[in-house]
């Protein structure tokens, strides 16, 4: 089992800047991959960025270029830094973790808010 904890989220103008953690507590050294996904109201859950167990990044087209997605090495947090925000951006932002043995584990989520 791995417990996952987000922290981070808030109200922004367009163009500021947010930072989300994730803690992670349990079996973490079983951790293969942590992802962050994020549900706007009235749309389906999407992929945000991603961060495999050999630190190979990828990311949404949406938010190439302005998140960046990280993690520490012993897999108890994992970031998204996110800049250059806009409202589009607008959503409740899930953090996931992906075992070795394809267990996926969830986070309760943080709501961010890009508004004008």
């Amino acid at each position: 089992q791995v417990q996952l904890v987000e922290s981070g989220g808030g109200l922004v103008q367009p163009g500021g800047s947010l930072r989300l953690s994730c803690a992670t507590s349990g079996h973490v050294g079983g951790i293969d991959t942590m992802a962050w996904y994020r549900q706007a109201p009235g749309k389906q859950r999407e992929f945000v960025a991603r961060i495999d167990s050999g630190a190979r990044t990828i990311y949404a087209d949406s938010v190439e270029g302005r998140f960046t997605i990280s993690r520490n090495n012993p897999k108890t947090a994992c970031w998204l830094q996110m800049d250059n925000l806009n409202p589009e951006d607008t959503a409740v932002y899930y953090c996931t973790v992906i075992t070795f043995l394809r267990r996926d584990y969830w986070g309760q989520g943080t709501q961010v808010t890009v508004y004008s």
